[in-house]
């Protein structure tokens, strides 16, 4: 669980902060890249200063320089890092985002790894699973491959670095109106509507959820797993960061994923002139060689 943070009802009046500086700003800018490596361009100033004016009403906090002072103290660190990232990171998807991805896993992958004899349950990591719209639709994907496969297993590996998203992917819970775009079938056989105080809702069937583990990870911090993955799904994640880091980043991804492993990336981001173990084998899915 988060450590949360008691702080007193903002003072009645309190006025409104004069913009953040370019100073402030930039503070701030260094330290989420070297805390989480997103890089905050200076076009972005307008949007932080936005998204902090929330955290400074809620801490009765007066400027952004004093925000600053509390962010960098040993307590700030440890209680406000957490709501600091929550607060600059874009949590955009969907079910059956890209779905080209889902038939090369699919058509190819799952039955390429089915073909190894003793190769256990499939390990799949989705890295930046936001609020679980992509673990849960791998889920779906997998669960419809075992129908068809006996003896085919796995498990789900779903990380994010916001606790607020995890908290929602956990739940399992979703509005109606964010699965239209799932099959009927699906809907059928693997999610549930919700009634009385829940109607609009629907939830996630106890198998569906059953193969998918949920965890806080910050890709700047150190990772590895007693067992290499078969895929990595890490899709419209490394775009916040600079290339130099996208390269360090996937060179670990690399590191963990066993030989014929796969790695998926989003449609709008590239290796292009990477040093990477890796060979294209359709857009923006690549094997580790």
């Amino acid at each position: 669980m988060t450590a949360q943070l008691s702080v007193p009802a903002p003072p009645q009046g309190v006025l409104r902060p004069r913009s953040l500086t370019d100073r402030e700003f930039n503070r701030l800018a260094e330290f989420i890249y070297s805390e989480c490596g997103i890089k905050l361009s200076t076009a972005k100033k307008t949007m932080l200063e936005a998204r902090l004016h929330k955290r400074l009403r809620t801490l009765g906090l007066s400027s952004y320089d004093a925000y600053c002072d509390y962010l960098f103290t040993p307590r700030g660190i440890e209680l406000e890092l957490i709501n600091l990232i929550d607060s600059v990171t874009t949590n955009t998807t969907e079910f059956f985002r890209e779905p080209k991805h889902f038939d090369v896993l699919t058509n190819r992958v799952l039955p390429e790894f089915a073909r190894r004899a003793g190769a256990g349950p499939f390990r799949l990591w989705s890295a930046g699973c936001s609020s679980g719209e992509e673990p849960y639709t791998l889920s779906i994907v997998l669960s419809e491959f075992m129908a068809r496969n006996q003896g085919f297993n796995f498990s789900i590996l779903a990380t994010d670095i916001s606790t607020q998203v995890l908290r929602r992917a956990m739940s399992g819970t979703y509005p109606e109106e964010r699965v239209k775009g799932v099959p009927f079938e699906y809907k059928k056989r693997y999610m549930l509507r919700g009634k009385n105080t829940c109607e609009g809702l629907i939830r996630f069937s106890k198998e569906i959820k059953s193969h998918i583990r949920f965890e806080r990870l910050n890709f700047m911090e150190e990772f590895a797993f007693d067992k290499p993955m078969h895929v990595i799904f890490c899709r419209n994640v490394i775009i916040y960061f600079d290339r130099k880091t996208q390269e360090n980043l996937l060179s670990r991804f690399c590191q963990c994923l066993g030989p014929g492993g796969h790695l998926f990336i989003g449609h709008s981001e590239s290796i292009t002139g990477m040093n990477l173990p890796l060979e294209p084998v359709a857009p923006t899915v690549y094997k580790r060689i």
